[in-house]
């Protein structure tokens, strides 16, 4: 009996090396720093027009090196309105490297998730989510997850607890099933947040949030249920996609994909993002906004094509690469 479990346990195994396996050779990734130069010791930009599970895939990766000092990391917002890319770009002195971030609301402009920039909380997680139909009158609550880079340089992603009445966010490395109640506001004293493991104060110089998680230790782990980012099975929907993820020797990665662009570029599912993160070396990644907020600036250029018709979407916030 133990052979015959040995034997299966073997063989799964065998079988997700093959799926990883098959997935790295169907991306081809190019570096393209020549279109992109001049760029500095400690950052590439590479590429992909290859194919994903049998679909048409265009991405791009940049990768930095985070312990690098000429290299600044930070995050900004605009206050009741939305940027495009390009306008943030300018707005902050041309980065090296610039991105969309957060989640929003159209109707409001309104950051969604944490976004945190020189060690200050500047935006907030939407923590409540009101009920429908039959759930009229009840009030769902997640933690937002984040990813962040502290003052010694050192990356984290994790469930992240916001309030505007505290400076700093906090934060726990284990993910919070959801709660329902009928409280439409959470706070320290509810039982959502008392009953959260290991909620600690999390001191970062930079961080942005999203969701849900992709990856953890090194492996797959979409984190949806818990975080209610999407519904049903939308996390298999082939979309535009950004997501952010560091490795074991302090690379950030920040990779977009292109999508809704027939013929051309199909976009990605979560699951393949979270194996992609993988395969370049990821042992965190966090999902950002994605669809037609999409989009990655180098030095000013654009990567990916927007899926808005080709337009950049106006967005709430951004996390920039700056070459000091």
């Amino acid at each position: 009996m133990a052979n015959s479990q040995f034997k299966i346990k073997y063989l799964v195994f065998a079988i997700l090396i093959l799926q990883t396996f098959n997935l790295h050779a169907q991306v081809n990734w190019q570096n393209v720093n020549t279109f992109y130069s001049p760029l500095p010791n400690g950052f590439n930009v590479y590429k992909a027009v290859d194919s994903l599970d049998g679909k048409p895939f265009v991405a791009y990766y940049a990768i930095a090196d985070i312990k690098n000092r000429q290299l600044q990391f930070s995050t900004d917002t605009s206050y009741k309105r939305r940027l495009t890319p390009a306008e943030f770009y300018n707005k902050n002195e041309q980065p090296l490297l610039l991105v969309n971030t957060t989640f929003f609301s159209f109707a409001t402009n309104q950051n969604l998730n944490v976004v945190i920039k020189n060690g200050e909380l500047i935006s907030y997680n939407i923590h409540t989510l009101p009920g429908r139909g039959k759930d009229t009158f009840t009030y769902q609550h997640t933690l937002g997850s984040a990813l962040g880079i502290s003052k010694n340089r050192k990356a984290d992603i994790a469930w992240t607890y916001t309030d505007s009445s505290n400076k700093l966010a906090f934060a726990t490395q284990l993910v919070k099933e959801s709660w329902k109640d009928s409280i439409d506001k959470i706070n320290f004293s509810t039982g959502f947040i008392k009953s959260s493991p290991k909620l600690k104060k999390w001191k970062m110089q930079t961080a942005v949030g999203g969701g849900p998680v992709l990856v953890q230790n090194g492996q797959v782990n979409i984190t949806n249920n818990q975080e209610l980012k999407f519904a049903g099975k939308a996390i298999n929907d082939l979309h535009p996609r950004t997501i952010i993820g560091y490795t074991k020797d302090y690379q950030l990665i920040v990779l977009v994909i292109e999508g809704r662009n027939p013929g051309i570029a199909s976009g990605a599912t979560l699951q393949q993002a979270a194996q992609l993160m993988i395969s370049l070396g990821c042992i965190e990644a966090l999902n950002l906004d994605g669809g037609g907020s999409s989009c990655m600036l180098i030095n000013g250029k654009e990567t990916i094509k927007p899926s808005d018709k080709g337009v950049q979407r106006s967005i709430p916030s951004v996390f920039y690469i700056s070459n000091k």
